[in-house]
C-alpha cells in the first residue's frame, strides 16, 4: 500500500495550479496534459463515491456523523489505489470534527501546502462561491467555514475554517515532511519554486523538462483549455474557473474597510507569510 501526499490549500489559493504542474512534470507530455483529467491524477478527498465505497451504501442514506466516521476508511481506500504514493487534493484544515481527524496521519506520508494572500483569495472566493465581497470576507474570517453540499455536486462538505486558522493548523503536520509554497512565488519565481516542489516529491527533471512543465501549467495555457472544452471543476455559480491568475488585484478591488476587516482577523499569519499591506 502506498501513502498520501496531501496537496492542501485554502480554497482559491493555487491548488489546481500545483496539481497541473505535477501532472505535467510526471507525465512529461509533448502537449499540455488535459486539465479535465486532473482528478484521475490527484484525487479529491471530498468525492462522495469514496464514502459510498467505504460504507457500502448510497451516500444519501448516511447521517453526517456516519460520514465523519467513514473518513479514515476513505483515506485508507485512497492510499490503496497506488502501490507507491498518491497525490490527494484537500481544502480541509488539519484538525478534527466531532473528534474525527480530517487528515488521517496513519495513511499520510507528506504534504505540500499552498498559501496565497487572503486579500486576493477573498476576491476569487467571491466569484467561485457566488458571494458578495463582504460575504466572502465573512467566510474567510469564519473559524467554522466550510463548503456545503450542493444539488448535483458529488462532493461532501469540506471543513476549512478561517484563512489563518487553516494556515496555522497545517503547520502542525508533523513528523511527516511538509513543503510550503506561496502562490505569489509561483508567479514571480517559477523556476525556483517549482524546482523545489519537484525535489520535494523526489523528481530531478532536466532544465528543459522543468521549463516545459511550468509552461504547460501556466495560466494562459489552462485558461485556453477551459475556453476550448470547459473545466469540470468549475463552480456552477460562475462561468470561469481560471479567472485572472495575478497577485495584488485587491489593491484595485477592496475598500480600505474591507482590507482592515481581513488584516484585523489574520494579522499574525499575514505577517508570518509576508502579506501585510
Amino acid at each position: 500500500m502506498g501513502g498520501i501526499i496531501w496537496l492542501a490549500s485554502y480554497p482559491k489559493s493555487g491548488n489546481t495550479w500545483i496539481r497541473t504542474f505535477i501532472n505535467n512534470l510526471i507525465l512529461n507530455p509533448k502537449e499540455p496534459a488535459d486539465i479535465n483529467n486532473l482528478s484521475d491524477f490527484a484525487v479529491g478527498d471530498s468525492r462522495m463515491s469514496w464514502y459510498e465505497e467505504a460504507g457500502g451504501r448510497p451516500y444519501h442514506t448516511y447521517s453526517m456523523g456516519e460520514v465523519m466516521l467513514l473518513r479514515p476508511k476513505v483515506h485508507e481506500l485512497i492510499a490503496k489505489t497506488q502501490s507507491d504514493k498518491v497525490f490527494v487534493k484537500t481544502h480541509s484544515m488539519f484538525g478534527t470534527v466531532a473528534g474525527v481527524p480530517l487528515i488521517t496521519m496513519e495513511h499520510s506520508v507528506a504534504a505540500i501546502y499552498i498559501i496565497r494572500n487572503p486579500l486576493d483569495v477573498v476576491i476569487s472566493m467571491s466569484s467561485h462561491f457566488g458571494l458578495p465581497l463582504d460575504g466572502a470576507i465573512s467566510m474567510l474570517n469564519d473559524p467554522h467555514a466550510g463548503s456545503d453540499e450542493a444539488p448535483g455536486v458529488r462532493s461532501v462538505r469540506q471543513s476549512f475554517g478561517s484563512w489563518s486558522g487553516h494556515a496555522n493548523t497545517w503547520t502542525y503536520f508533523q513528523p511527516q515532511p511538509r513543503h510550503t509554497i506561496r502562490y505569489e512565488d509561483m508567479l514571480d519565481n517559477p523556476e525556483e519554486t517549482f524546482s523545489g516542489v519537484a525535489k520535494f516529491i523526489g523528481i530531478s527533471p532536466s532544465d528543459e523538462d522543468l521549463a516545459r512543465a511550468i509552461e504547460f501549467s501556466s495560466f494562459d495555457v489552462v485558461r485556453k483549455q477551459e475556453e476550448e472544452k470547459g473545466f469540470k471543476e468549475q463552480s456552477a455559480r460562475n462561468n470561469k474557473f481560471f479567472r485572472v491568475g495575478k497577485a495584488g488585484q485587491w489593491k484595485d478591488v477592496l475598500s480600505n474597510d474591507q482590507v482592515d476587516r481581513i488584516v484585523e482577523c489574520h494579522h499574525d499569519a499575514m505577517k508570518r507569510y509576508g502579506y501585510l499591506p
